[in-house]
Order: structure tokens, then C-alpha cells, then sequence
């Protein structure tokens, strides 16, 4: 390794100890928040009339808020700046989840995930944006990987803490379940206002880099935005989010996504199915999480070390379906564990090459936009799978026939990578002229 490399890499130690322990807190909190719905359920439902179908329901418009205000925030964060904007998305949702309290039956669920939705729009493709102006393309595998790593992690720590809150059924005359939602809520509020002081937009706004580490960083990212990609240029925002480049890729996180969310918000009811206690039912809920924490790591980093990205994509999403359809073929706790431990884990190992493959090859006219959006269209998974396993839930009786959408929608994702994933570094190749290139770098300006 010569000077200069040396040189790099100690910067993105640097920026890696300061900015990604930052924005997995964050994230940690954000998800917590966002399926924390799934635990208060075991209660909640019962003491205000909500059907498993209209728990799916309510929980899937959560995605239908934030698909649609997901582009509109990231083009927004890049005219405000990284710093204010993430710091807005966190106060807001913060206050939002605390509503969740005041939840009285069907109708007043529905609105409070929708505003959590719109609230929390942007957070996530903000951030794989905000990460391209730190980290060269070649560690963006472990990086995205670290940084999703907060997902597991809120339901790995989350479950059990949600279970306990769940205990402080009474206090000050309130139900356990509005005491997780406040409690759960605060952090939230609290991270964004520390946001304001510590996160800086960029590199050039960052006090703790030397004027020498700035511009070796800088000198690497310029290279990268330099170097021939598959296309690249300037586009409007219409050609962005309708091309069929875009599409694909928003199909492919679709399997991933959408069955991370259906799980979150339903693996609860799932496990205490099985006649648990509200406590064991919280540990257990934690298991598939821990392993999926540590392997997705893992995973990043060998996509990095490997310098491939379809197949980290595409063989976790493999996974993933067989896992699924598997559901049908038990009726008992162990085995349906085992399986839920496979899915979920699947669901989090894809996540870092899959956000690595996307960033190499989108332009940065296009970067903004198309990571919005790939994430946004992926989402929809989410209201999907979340929506149909309680309509199918209600019809049947079966949870593991509920399953069968989004062991469906991975398996579609599968195919599309596989037919897609082929060119230089897995880029995919088919791209309309102007979408892909060099990502932006992103700042107040």
C-alpha cells in the first residue's frame, strides 16, 4: 500500500468512527419506531377492535405515505443540506410515533401511519446518498452493511424491550401498549436535535478532518465520478423515476424489503401463536435478529473483498422465497423458528451488496432521484405483504399461507437480478443512456 492509499484508508477509518456509529443510532431508533406496532398489537388490537386485517392494512399504508414523499425529501435534503434535513426527518417522526398513543380504533390507526410514513420518508436513501460523498465505491459493501446493521439490531434489542414496556399496563391510567409508543417515541426527538451540532453536511464541513485528509478524499471521489460508468448525464426527474433501469432495480429490493417489513410488523403475533408468554415471545422475536446482525456484515464484507455484487444479491433472495414457501410445509414452533431465522437473515445479508451495486452505477444527475426511488418503489413490498397477510390471515386462519406474496415478489426479484446483474463489477447493464454514473456528492447548497 503506498502513501497515498495509506493515507486513505485512515481517513475512512476516521470518518467511519465518527459519522456511522452517529447514523446507526439513528436508524436504530427510526426502526424502532416504525415496528414497534407489531408488539403493542398483542395488546392494542384487542383493546381498541382492530382485525388482523386491518392491522395489515393500517400497517401498510405506512409505505404508501412514504413512497410518496420519499423523492420530493431526498431532493429536498440535497437543497437544505444532510445535517438539517436528517435532523427535521428525525423530530418529526419522533413526535408522530408518540401519537401512535392516542390510536382509539381502525380509523385513527390508518392516519398515524400514514403521517409516520410522510414523516419518515428520506431517512434511509438520504443516508446511502449522504455515504457516497464519504466512502469510495469499493468499501460501500461493508459500509451500507454496517450502517443496516441498526435494522436487526432495533428488533434483536428491541424485542424484548418492547415486551417489557408492554408490563406497564396501568400506569398513570394508561395501557402498556401507549406507554412503549411514548417511551419508544423520545430518542427520536432527542438524536435530532444533537443532529443540528454533530452531523456535518460533508466532508468539507467536517472540523475533525485536516485539510490534507479533505483533499485525498476528495481526489479519490473525484477519480470515481470520472472513471467510465455504464451511461451517465444529466436527466429529468420523470426519465429517472420511469426508466425501466430504475424499475428493475426497485423489483429486486422489493423481495428483500418488503418481506423485512412484513416480518418486523408480523413475526410477533406469529411466534406468540404458538400459545407463548408476551416475554418469551419477545426473546424469541430477537433470535432470527441477532444472527442476521452478525452475518450481514459478514456478507457486506465478503461482496467487498470479492468485488461481486449479483450474486450476494441474488443468493440471499433465493433464500429467502425457499424459506418462505418452506412455512407451509410446518405447523410447529421449532421448525417455524428455524425458518424465520433464514428468512430474516436473508432479508438484512442482501441489503449492503444490493445498496453497493445500485450507488456504483447510478449517475449523479440521476442519484438523487433514483435512489428515492428504487427504495421508495421497494417499499411497496412492504404494503403488500403486510396488507395481504392479514387479509389471507383473516380468510384462513394461516399465517404461513399470509407468507406466500412476498415469497412470491422475492422470488421475482431473483429472476430480475439474474437476468439483469450482468456486466463490468455486477453493474447491471440495459440502462437508458443518462442513468447511470458517478453518484453525488451531497452538502448544504
Amino acid at each position: 500500500m503506498d502513501g497515498t492509499e495509506a493515507a486513505l484508508a485512515a481517513v475512512i477509518r476516521k470518518a467511519t468512527w465518527r459519522i456511522l456509529p452517529f447514523l446507526m443510532l439513528c436508524y436504530f431508533i427510526a426502526f424502532v419506531d416504525r415496528v414497534n406496532a407489531g408488539f403493542a398489537a398483542l395488546q392494542m388490537n384487542h383493546d381498541v377492535g382492530i382485525s388482523p386485517s386491518a392491522f395489515g392494512f393500517g400497517g401498510g399504508l405506512f409505505y404508501i405515505s412514504y413512497v410518496l414523499c420519499e423523492v420530493p425529501s431526498n431532493l429536498a435534503m440535497r437543497r437544505f443540506g444532510a445535517r438539517v434535513w436528517i435532523a427535521r426527518i428525525m423530530i418529526s417522526w419522533g413526535l408522530v410515533s408518540a401519537l401512535m398513543a392516542a390510536v382509539v380504533g381502525p380509523n385513527s390507526f390508518y392516519a398515524v401511519r400514514l403521517l409516520l410514513g410522510a414523516a419518515e420518508a428520506g431517512f434511509f436513501p438520504g443516508v446511502i446518498l449522504y455515504l457516497t460523498s464519504w466512502f469510495p465505491a469499493e468499501t460501500r459493501g461493508r459500509i451500507v452493511a454496517i450502517f443496516m446493521v441498526a435494522i436487526p439490531i432495533s428488533s434483536f434489542l428491541g424485542s424484548p424491550i418492547s415486551a417489557a414496556l408492554l408490563g406497564t399496563d396501568g400506569w398513570l391510567g394508561l395501557h402498556g401498549w401507549q406507554w412503549l409508543f411514548v417511551i419508544e417515541a423520545v430518542p427520536a426527538v432527542v438524536l435530532g436535535v444533537v443532529c443540528l451540532f454533530y452531523l456535518p453536511d460533508g466532508p468539507r464541513d467536517a472540523a475533525w478532518l485536516s485539510p490534507a485528509e479533505r483533499d485525498v478524499l476528495a481526489a479519490r471521489l473525484a477519480r470515481e465520478d470520472a472513471a467510465p460508468k455504464p451511461a451517465g448525464g444529466h436527466l429529468s426527474l420523470w426519465r429517472v423515476l420511469s426508466n425501466p433501469y430504475v424499475l428493475a432495480a426497485s423489483l429486486i429490493y422489493a423481495g428483500a424489503s418488503g418481506a423485512s417489513q412484513c416480518l418486523s410488523l408480523w413475526q410477533p403475533q406469529i411466534i406468540k401463536s404458538f400459545g407463548l408468554s408476551v416475554s418469551a415471545t419477545g426473546w424469541l422475536n430477537a433470535l432470527p435478529f441477532g444472527i442476521a446482525s452478525v452475518l450481514m456484515v459478514l456478507w457486506g464484507r465478503d461482496s467487498d473483498r470479492r468485488r461481486e455484487r449479483v450474486w450476494h444479491t441474488a443468493l440471499p433472495l433465493a433464500l429467502l422465497a425457499g424459506s418462505l414457501c418452506a412455512a407451509l410445509l410446518t405447523g410447529a414452533l421449532l421448525p417455524t423458528m428455524v425458518l424465520l431465522c433464514l428468512a430474516v437473515t436473508a432479508t438484512y445479508v442482501v441489503k449492503g451488496p444490493f445498496w453497493a451495486l445500485s450507488t456504483e452505477w447510478l449517475a449523479a444527475g440521476a442519484a438523487a432521484a433514483g435512489i428515492a426511488q428504487i427504495n421508495a418503489m421497494g417499499n411497496i413490498g412492504g404494503f403488500v405483504g403486510t396488507a395481504l397477510l392479514g387479509a389471507i390471515k383473516d380468510a384462513t386462519g394461516s399465517y404461513a399461507l399470509g407468507l406466500m406474496p412476498i415469497a412470491a415478489l422475492s422470488a421475482a426479484g431473483l429472476v430480475a437480478v439474474l437476468a439483469l446483474g450482468r456486466g463490468p463489477r455486477g453493474a447491471i447493464r440495459g440502462a437508458e443512456p443518462g442513468i447511470a454514473g458517478p453518484a453525488p456528492r451531497v452538502g448544504k447548497r
